[in-house]
């Protein structure tokens, strides 16, 4: 296998260049189960059985390294899962199957899983209902254990090239992200939420590789060079050593970049504007001190909802946000509150298929459809902002409406702290502007609104009516657009005459060519990924 591939270069669109050397590891989708006949249904069982221990040597790993990680009581799911795996009903129901219809494991256990979580989901009893989600779960480690698919420990991977088919919110949110080194991946988008998370970590990553997943193993060598769009496995030795030199030559420019760390973003005659960080999650902060950022113009929090099975508590989150203000000192932190939904799914929110997700039940609509959920935010939020300078901000606005309502919630919430003597803050807030329809009545929603934050990414897909995550728009979808840039006029313009500030916190703020274009327009902020910070800082300081 390694001389089929030896030096074998596969081209690719980038997502973010620079170059990088490291070995591959594979991250394999789980197996399609396909319904197969069999002619030894006893040798099948045996299969299952096998399966059945391997999963209890795993949970009970991972009970034992959970302990120590997040305690016992957190723990817990990997025993329950498992005594679910000891259960006599469900055994037999899979080997019963295996028996009387003659079918291959892979599929007896996954009917069956689907058979006893339908079961459990229809109860009455809250707690056999929360049992879905469990025997599915346990039905899917069978199903991987069968069919010799590893379960991969990102926290005790080596630093590794990922390699896959494509990769979700959920599956990159689970990460260790200082053992990644390049995201290589067959399908995806140069705006999913893998592409702006290689973009924050600075590392490069390409999409649209038409490379066959079957013949690459983990373990191999590869080259990814952003700048050049292409991959090369198991390299050869002058491959190896040109790749060597041009890292060299990535080094130099990165500390080139770092002689500008304390230098105020301002322009040769004098106009300064505001460089933040867009992060998501609580251990990216390390990346905005070190890059010298403003402040954190964009922590999305929806990654802490995200490779999970439960809501986060009141708790976990305000012990989160409060981490991030602490941390941040006197730097303007602004948290958006709850953007899931769209290319953002969780299974236990239960937000069912919908024909276009992203014009869809998401984001504001979900927190003021299920005002439990938003509760909980808001009071943790509320509480954070009383331990540094936090300001929050709410996404898919499109009405007046909808800015009185979420005022209204924010209220209530402030009487039940006030109530209970909990110290909080009513901190600065503002709203996300990323509809035509929020640009057109962007001067009705500056006079509520404390400022505005132009995400770019869904204002540039709803204006032109594409699918940003659709490969095949890839060519139609223009960013520099004349509508966008005179939406973004439009929006500042408005913001400005009733006193309120506007920034830029989706991708094209981190667009060195419109920088300039920026600061004509009247931008206050640009929110960028954090390696990007020095970059638009040089930008400015030559304008």
């Amino acid at each position: 296998m390694a001389e089929k591939f030896s030096g074998k270069k596969f081209s690719g669109k980038t997502v973010y260049s620079g170059i990088t050397m490291g070995k591959v590891l594979i991250l394999r989708k789980d197996p399609q189960i396909r319904r197969v006949k069999i002619a030894d249904p006893e040798a099948e069982k045996e299969r299952v059985y096998g399966a059945v221990d391997r999963a209890k040597q795993q949970l009970a790993a991972l009970y034992e390294k959970a302990v120590k990680e997040v305690g016992e009581s957190s723990a817990a799911i990997f025993e329950v899962h498992q005594m679910m795996l000891e259960d006599d009903d469900y055994l037999d129901a899979i080997c019963h199957m295996i028996q009387t219809e003659m079918i291959n494991a892979e599929y007896a256990v996954s009917v069956t899983g689907d058979n006893f979580a339908g079961m459990f989901a229809g109860m009455e009893d809250e707690y056999m209902q929360a049992r879905a989600a469990d025997v599915r779960d346990i039905s899917v480690r069978l199903v991987r254990n069968l069919s010799g698919q590893e379960e991969v420990d990102f926290s005790a991977m080596e630093p590794s090239v990922i390699v896959a088919d494509d990769l979700s919110p959920s599956e990159t949110v689970q990460m260790d992200k200082k053992r990644i080194l390049a995201f290589v991946t067959v399908h995806g988008s140069t705006n999913s939420h893998t592409a702006i998370l290689a973009r924050m970590m600075n590392i490069p990553a390409l999409i649209g590789v038409p490379m066959d997943l079957s013949e690459i193993r983990t373990g191999m060598t590869a080259i990814v060079d952003g700048a050049a769009g292409e991959v090369i496995f198991e390299p050869t030795e002058f491959q190896c050593s040109e790749a060597e030199r041009k890292i060299k030559g990535e080094q130099e420019k990165l500390r080139l970049l770092q002689e500008l760390k304390g230098k105020r973003n301002e322009t040769r005659d004098g106009r300064t504007i505001q460089i933040y960080a867009n992060i998501g999650s609580v251990s990216d902060v390390g990346y905005v001190l070190e890059n010298d950022a403003g402040g954190i113009g964009l922590f999305r929090s929806e990654f802490l909802y995200l490779g999970r099975d439960d809501f986060p508590s009141e708790e976990e989150q305000f012990q989160a946000y409060k981490q991030v203000v602490q941390t941040m000192g006197q730097k303007k932190v602004i948290i958006r509150t709850l953007d899931i939904g769209a290319d953002k799914q969780a299974d236990y929110f239960d937000l069912g298929k919908e024909e276009n997700p992203a014009l869809g039940y998401r984001a504001i609509r979900i927190c003021l459809k299920q005002p439990e959920i938003f509760r909980t935010q808001i009071r943790a939020l509320l509480r954070a902002a009383a331990y540094g300078n936090l300001s929050v901000m709410y996404p898919m606005v499109i009405s007046v409406e909808e800015v009185k309502q979420i005022y209204a919630f924010v209220e209530e919430v402030e009487q039940e702290l006030k109530q209970a003597q909990i110290p909080y803050r009513i901190p600065e807030q503002g709203i996300m502007i990323e509809t035509p329809a929020a640009v057109m009545i962007s001067d009705e929603l500056a006079e509520l609104v404390d400022f505005f934050s132009i995400g770019t990414n869904d204002l540039t897909q709803y204006t032109l009516a594409i699918d940003r995550q659709n490969q095949k728009l890839e060519d139609f979808y223009d960013p520099h657009h004349k509508a966008i840039l005179r939406m973004i006029r439009m929006v500042v313009e408005n913001a400005h005459k009733c006193g309120k500030w506007a920034g830029i916190c989706g991708e094209l703020g981190a667009d060195l060519e419109l920088t300039r274009e920026f600061l004509d327009l009247g931008v206050d902020e640009l929110s960028v990924a954090p390696p990007m910070v020095l970059k638009v800082r040089e930008k400015v300081r030559g304008i």
